[in-house]
Parts: C-alpha cells; structure tokens; sequence
C-alpha cells in the first residue's frame, strides 16, 4: 500500500485518480482549495476509512503550499507517489487581447505550483519515489500549429522544462520524474466533445505511473496516457 499526494483532486481528472487509487487499496491525500465544497471526496472520506486525507491547497500561493507541508509533518506522511495534476485553462483568448493576469495565473497554477510543490515535498518524498505532472499534448512546441489557448499551453511547456530540473535535482536519490499528457478527456476542462472518458484516462495514466522506475536516460520525460513518447 503505497502513500500518493493528488492536486486538484476536488474535481476531473483529479477526482478519478483518488476514485481509482482509493478503489485498489491505496492511502491518498487529495489537496484542492475549498475542502468543504468538495463533496464527493468527503463522501469518499466516509466510504474509505483512514484511507484517504482531505487537505487545502492553492498550489499558485506558495503560502498554501507551505501550509500543507506543514500539514504533511504534522502528519508524519511520507510521500511514495505526488501527481501534481491542478491546472487552470482560460478559454477564448485571442492574439491582442491576452490578459496579462490570465497568462500569470497559468503559469502559477500549472508551472511555478507544481515546481514549488515537489521542491517543498522533497524532503517528505520516499528514496525511490515517483513524481508526476499532469501536462498536455498543447505544451509540445514541436505540435503547435495554431494561435489557441496561449496561457495554457506556454504554461504546459514550462511545466514540461519544470519536471525536467526536477529530475536532474531528484535524481541522486533515485526518484523518478515524469510530465504524463492525459489526452483529450472529457471533463469541465476538456469539453464534452473529447475524445476520452476520464476513467480510461486516468486507467491508463496509473498503469504508466506503476511502470515508472528512475532511469538516468529518462530523466523528466514527456510521455502520452499510453506510455509513449511525445515531442517537445
């Protein structure tokens, strides 16, 4: 039974990884902003007993970020799995009107949070533990083709570089670093014209994150939900 730390787990792709994650036997601590609103992962709370914990967290206020390592002493947790997975998405944006603040809010909740999260984290990560970004196939600057979502996805591809410091800094106790693209999926975020159902999603995410082990050659790699390659 191992210990993971789930961002953005109120809701999306979040919610399903605790689902999933707490359905096969596993201890989680789901961080999101408004504890009392998520309903469904207090629910959860009731249906597994002292397997999973509820914790607050803005990961684009490095304050919340403290706050909940200071949580996680208190707790005395260490920490097997960390899928920084909170990410943010403003929609309609078009060239000449992108709002300063929107592209700084992106980049704080999908690059700078989870960067700041792993490095506050680190000393309560286990020797030989995994962490995961959730990032996208619209953070790959080799497959921009069009003007679209420009803070999302100038924020994605910083988080991709992020997740590749962090391997070079994590990788002399043997922790693994990854920047996982979900895919097209149907939730909030993604529309429900995608391509994807959250849960097939997030099942083939987890069986890549099992997989994961530390390899020097594959420090902070940018892979797809089924475990393949996808271009810078």
């Amino acid at each position: 039974m191992a210990q993971y730390l789930v961002s953005g787990a109120n809701r999306g792709i979040g919610l399903e990884f605790v689902r999933q994650l707490l359905d096969r036997g596993e201890r989680v601590v789901a961080a999101c902003r408004h504890t009392a609103r998520a309903t469904e992962l207090n629910r959860l709370s009731g249906q597994f007993p002292g397997h999973l914990k509820i914790l607050p967290l803005d990961v684009a206020e490095p304050r919340s970020i403290a706050g909940l390592v200071r949580e996680i002493d208190m707790l005395e947790l260490r920490i097997d799995v960390l899928i920084n997975n909170a990410g943010v998405l403003t929609s309609g944006e078009t060239f000449g009107e992108v709002d300063p603040k929107a592209l700084g809010q992106a980049f704080a909740t999908n690059a700078q949070g989870p960067f700041l999260l792993a490095q506050a984290l680190a000393p309560r990560l286990t020797d030989a533990a995994k962490v995961v970004a959730i990032s996208s196939g619209l953070g790959s600057i080799e497959r921009a083709t069009r003007f679209g979502t420009p803070s999302y996805n100038i924020s994605k591809a910083a988080l991709n570089m992020a997740m590749r410091m962090l391997g070079h800094a994590l990788a002399e106790r043997g922790i693994a670093v990854l920047a996982l693209s979900p895919g097209w999926v149907r939730t909030d975020m993604g529309g429900a014209g995608a391509e994807l159902a959250v849960e097939q999603s997030v099942s083939h995410m987890l069986a890549v994150i099992d997989a994961l082990v530390f390899d020097v050659a594959k420090i902070g790699w940018f892979l797809d939900h089924n475990g393949e390659r996808v271009p810078w």
